[in-house]
């Protein structure tokens, strides 16, 4: 029996809380039994783990990526009123 270190148990964790991989992958990709990963989870889950920068930026280009839609969609809006308003003009 392999004995991981926090550091990896941590690592561990955090991948498998942030990744979109299911748990499964994760575990045989890390070379530990799927329960191990789990057991894992359920003990630091309640911790504050650090985020990386990777989850920052992931964060980050969700926020511009929704705020990006909506201006999309504002400007859309204001084109059609624009023309709307350029068709009614004697």
């Amino acid at each position: 029996m392999i004995k991981h270190g926090e550091e990896f148990q941590r690592e561990a964790v955090r991948i498998a809380l942030t990744s979109s991989l299911p748990r499964k992958r994760v575990a045989a990709d890390l070379g530990i039994g799927l329960s191990t990963l789990t057991r894992w989870v359920s003990l630091h889950r309640r911790e504050d783990l650090p985020t990386s920068p990777d989850t920052d930026l992931a964060r980050e280009n969700e926020q511009l990526r929704r705020e990006n839609r909506i201006l999309k969609e504002e400007r859309d809006i204001l084109k059609k009123a624009t023309q709307f308003f350029a068709s009614q003009k004697p």
